[in-house]
């Protein structure tokens, strides 16, 4: 039976994980590293109960650093569980700094890499994650696409071979886990909130939470913005905030929780009146939940998202912000991320 080390260590990559580990046991031997690029219990450990993932066979505990310490940790001690492992496949996620590490890592050491989610392209280098994901790409051998957009960007930078659009794996954990949210969670009655009476709000992109100017006036738009508004606060972008004396006790009605499981973030999103986030996965789980996002970005990688202002692109403009909140739209919603089978797609393709 061949053998595939799988890498992860963010939030996404465990949602994304859930669908295609299940898939793979059923023809390969995997071995999961967790690299502890988020290691807080309600970031981590708690995705792996809730969504029924193998416990990690490595933990690196890497933790917070600057990119290239953290890359540079993670690829030391993913060197060494390669040379003592010798698998058939790497394969990684997205577009964090343990997807480069495990991709650059195995690039070097001469083994196969299989990146899931490839193809995306905010053409924004100014992100770190667009620097990963590109890098990522050009090393890998097997290209998962979510979508055709994403098959043309590669196809565009010469990248043409073992090249495929197989749908979406986050799609694959939403279908796989919605209903069950339903049922379980209890996120709603624990904080008093009542059905599309409430605006979701997730914030932790670098290029907002870095930035004193950018953050500042996400606050004032939100400052201006009327109704109820629930913020599962990232603990990076709650120490930024601190450290830039910000005061998020001063916003009217907005309410500050703790980050929350996937289960429970799945009802916050399908509940919410709208969505306002700089996440690309939230941007997608608010398209599959039909519910308008709004994203506090300049740009997206899911321009899908972008049709019928199912998701409108504001930046942190104040006035686009607070415009695009009190707008009244009525988008469609189509099926460009596939058919909730892109991990058995993923599995059958590999075993050929």
């Amino acid at each position: 039976m061949k053998k595939i080390v799988t890498v992860i260590g963010a939030r996404p990559q465990f949602i994304k994980a859930a669908p295609v580990s299940r898939a793979i046991r059923q023809e390969f031997q995997e071995l999961i590293v967790h690299t502890g690029q988020h290691y807080d219990q309600n970031m981590s450990e708690i995705f792996f109960d809730e969504l029924s993932i193998p416990k990690p066979d490595f933990h690196l505990g890497v933790g917070s650093a600057s990119h290239g310490k953290q890359t540079g940790e993670m690829m030391i001690a993913i060197e060494d569980i390669l040379e003592k492992e010798s698998p058939d496949y790497l394969l990684v996620y997205g577009d964090t700094n343990s997807t480069l590490a495990g991709a650059l890592t195995a690039a070097k050491l001469h083994i196969p890499v299989v990146h899931i989610e490839a193809g995306l392209r905010s053409f924004n280098k100014r992100m770190p994650e667009e620097i990963n994901r590109v890098m990522t790409d050009h090393v890998s051998h097997h290209l998962y696409c979510p979508t055709e957009t994403a098959v043309r960007n590669l196809y565009n930078e010469n990248i043409k071979n073992n090249v495929w659009n197989v749908g979406d794996v986050m799609y694959d954990t939403v279908t796989y886990n919605k209903e069950l949210a339903e049922k379980r969670s209890k996120i709603l009655d624990e904080h008093n909130l009542k059905s599309k009476e409430y605006y979701l709000v997730t914030i932790h992109r670098a290029e907002n939470t870095d930035s004193f100017e950018n953050i500042s006036r996400i606050i004032n738009a939100f400052s201006q913005i009327k109704g109820k508004k629930v913020w599962p606060i990232h603990p990076r972008t709650k120490s930024k905030l601190i450290s830039y004396g910000i005061d998020l006790t001063t916003i009217p009605d907005l309410h500050v929780i703790n980050p929350v499981g996937y289960l429970d973030m799945l009802k916050l999103e399908n509940h919410a009146l709208k969505i306002l986030t700089d996440s690309g996965g939230v941007q997608k789980e608010a398209y599959f939940m039909e519910v308008p996002c709004i994203t506090l970005r300049d740009q997206t990688e899911w321009v899908e998202t972008l049709d019928t202002d199912a998701n409108i692109l504001v930046g942190t403009d104040v006035t686009k912000i607070i415009e695009a909140t009190n707008r009244k739209v009525s988008p469609n919603f189509h099926p460009y991320f596939g058919n909730a089978d892109a991990s058995y797609k993923i599995v059958d393709l590999l075993s050929k």
